[in-house]
């Protein structure tokens, strides 16, 4: 399951940089104990009201060993309950959340390069970080990251004499 993204290497951020978003790297993660997730098996009813709880709009899928499995969003379910002739969500207690989710989902290990997170972040709102073995550890949002370079854009030139070339 692992779709890691091999990144051209002739695009290196500067040193400078990632030494300061470094800093900050530990504060991205955010712990799977506190990350809304649904199991593979659960009905799309169960999902919807766990995803409308939240108020998330997309959220991990799990197996029961913890391994994560993809992605289900509210898109995804409310395409579920419609039907020729309208709105139908008694489907969503005979369809389980494999049956629709997302599985082409980017994934990181660590130790991740910020260079990795930077562009993987472009088009996802978060990633999923897992361990050697797949079991879902956490998320790194763009949120956190952003947070990181709003403080790198006032704190560069704390720690390092910027001059014009």
């Amino acid at each position: 399951m692992d779709e890691r993204i091999v990144l051209n290497k002739s695009y290196m951020i500067s040193k400078a940089v990632a030494q300061l978003l470094n800093q900050r790297k530990e504060k991205f993660l955010i712990p799977a104990e506190i990350v809304a997730n649904v199991q593979e098996n659960n009905s799309l009813e169960h999902a919807f009201l766990v995803l409308s709880k939240v108020k998330y709009a997309k959220i991990p899928v799990l197996d029961q060993d913890q391994h994560f499995k993809g992605l289900l969003s509210l898109a995804m379910i409310t395409e579920t309950m419609l039907g020729l002739t309208g709105i139908d969500p008694t489907r969503l207690g005979r369809i389980q959340v494999k049956d629709v989710m997302q599985t082409d989902v980017p994934t990181i290990c660590p130790p991740y390069e910020m260079e990795e997170i930077l562009h993987l972040l472009v088009d996802q709102t978060f990633l999923a970080v897992v361990d050697e073995e797949g079991v879902f550890t956490g998320i790194l949002t763009r949120r956190e990251v952003m947070k990181a370079v709003n403080y790198l854009a006032h704190d560069l030139e704390k720690e390092y004499t910027v001059e014009k070339k």
